[in-house]
């Protein structure tokens, strides 16, 4: 992973202000751009990991901003790429 993002784990702030502490599970460069799998930070043991992909598009006062991928191909795509690159990681292990 890239310590560009720091830690494993991270706080996001919504439109709204309110504050999510996340997971980063990998990151991914791709087309240019560099997209993050997360979950919901939690110290309990979850059955149905639930995962997102952000995808960052500029940077904020040194500050990377993530968002949703709304482009269903792209979306695809990426997704295919990291579920790949978690098992290929799984499989190391």
């Amino acid at each position: 992973m890239s310590d560009e993002y720091g830690s494993d784990f991270m706080t996001i702030v919504d439109e709204d202000g309110t504050e999510f502490e996340l997971e980063i599970l990998t990151t991914l460069e791709y087309n240019g751009a560099t997209y993050l799998a997360v979950t919901p930070a939690t110290d309990e043991e979850v059955e149905d990991l639930e995962v997102s992909i952000l995808k960052s598009v500029e940077e904020d006062e040194d500050e990377p901003i993530l968002c949703a991928i709304e482009d269903e191909a792209e979306l695809e795509a990426v997704y295919s790429l990291i579920m790949e690159q978690l098992y290929a990681d799984e499989d190391e292990d």
